[in-house]
């Protein structure tokens, strides 16, 4: 499926996103050295435990809003909420303030995603769905790219500036969905919803979750997206760890007299910007290489060689080496991503598709929540027993996707009789 022959609401979010998220990265790395500089390590530390719990409560709110009264309109609700919350950042001159509007924006941002990824599932067929999510994908990476590398001068030097670019950024992206975005939301899912009130909303929206959670299939999902959300967001957390205290100093090139050296701290940096340019150039080869493939097999085959590429590096110190243990991580990571989506906007019924896609990114919150163990764990044991702990991790991701396909198929097999 071409981007020249997309639907508008797609070419405008496209367009939109992708310079909301370069802005987004200019500014969210250095946020927790900014809190920790005002309230001390421990106190940040606390402090940055709570947007992933809000995220959450966002998450599954805009997706039940989405399926109840329109993807566009919970577009427009988060967009200006952002918008907003920017605004208030930029005029702050306290850091609880700051930290009220970081959390704002947080809410924001979450709310609107699920209405985001149920509109893509109502404007693309089923075989386009996975190259258009890569697409996606592909420019967000662009942003987590350039974004930090911009951040760092920006945000310390010129924070005021850069907080009213994201204001106008996204404002002008909230007028811009206003006038270029339809509603997508199917028209037998408003006729059934038309007569809700929002005092009913919070107890409605409970019952609908209670009832998804409850699909054996979709928790065996959510499990096992958990799982393999464990392993890699590793990437930020021991790995970072494991490379600084383990990886010394190196010669990467040389040629004469001329040579190339990296700290531990500079290989770390090599194998992010390694893993975030793999991003943005095979996100979509590698959607196309494998389209022909089942989610099963995608499933399957990125938790292995995620798990596999990680574990490995936990046998090496050498920055080559390293920078293929990357290779081989980042590439699971590319297969699983547009994959994701795809699977929960083919397996959600469509009059909960919103609802569906705010429940299914439980897996990151949980997995992000839970990740930070392995820092933990890597004070009493050696480093290559925490890379097992993630290797475990990944394996046991890939059972749960065995059967979760089992459960699926046997669905399939019963409608069919």
């Amino acid at each position: 499926m071409q981007w020249l022959s997309w639907d508008l609401n797609l070419k405008t979010r496209l367009i939109g996103e992708t310079l909301f998220n370069l802005l987004f990265w200019m500014y969210f790395p250095f946020l927790t050295l900014h809190f920790s500089d005002t309230f001390g390590k421990n106190v940040a530390g606390i402090l940055m435990t709570v947007p992933p719990i809000m995220s959450m409560i966002g998450n599954l709110f805009g997706g039940y809003l989405a399926d109840r009264f329109g993807r566009r309109y919970v577009m427009l609700s988060g967009a200006f909420l952002q918008a907003g919350m920017f605004v208030l950042f930029a005029f702050s001159l306290s850091s609880w303030i700051d930290y009220l509007a970081f959390i704002g924006i947080g809410i924001g941002k979450a709310v609107y995603s699920p209405a985001s990824s149920a509109m893509v599932a109502d404007l693309t067929s089923e075989k386009d769905r996975r190259r258009v999510f890569a697409t996606f994908v592909t420019a967000m990476n662009i942003g987590a790219i350039l974004g930090p590398a911009l951040g760092a001068i920006f945000f310390f030097q010129y924070r005021s500036e850069l907080l009213w670019t994201c204001a106008l950024v996204t404002f002008l992206y909230s007028i811009a969905i206003w006038f270029n975005m339809r509603e997508t939301l199917p028209k037998s899912v408003k006729s059934s919803v038309a007569s809700i009130h929002f005092p009913s909303v919070m107890k409605e929206q409970w019952k609908s979750y209670a009832v998804i959670l409850r699909d054996k299939a979709f928790a065996i999902y959510i499990f096992a997206g958990m799982l393999i959300t464990i392993a890699i967001v590793q990437l930020d957390l021991f790995l970072a760890v494991y490379v600084k205290e383990f990886v010394p100093a190196q010669t990467l090139l040389s040629w004469n007299a001329w040579s190339l050296s990296l700290s531990s701290t500079e290989i770390f940096g090599w194998m992010l910007g390694i893993s975030g340019l793999l991003f943005v150039l095979c996100a979509l080869p590698v959607t196309k290489w494998f389209e022909n493939w089942s989610d099963r097999n995608i499933f399957l085959l990125s938790s292995l060689l995620f798990g596999m590429g990680m574990f490995l590096v936990g046998f090496t110190t050498n920055a080559w080496l390293l920078f293929g243990c990357v290779v081989v991580f980042t590439v699971g990571e590319v297969m699983r991503t547009p994959v994701e989506q795809s699977f929960v906007s083919k397996y959600a019924p469509e009059h909960a598709r919103g609802q569906y896609m705010g429940a299914a990114n439980l897996q990151y919150s949980l997995g992000r929540f839970l990740a930070p163990v392995t820092v933990i764990l890597s004070e009493w044991i050696m480093p290559i027993g925490v890379f097992g702990f993630i290797l475990c991790c990944s394996l046991l991701s890939a059972i749960l996707y065995v059967k979760l396909f089992q459960i699926v198929q046997m669905r399939e097999s019963s409608h069919s009789c």
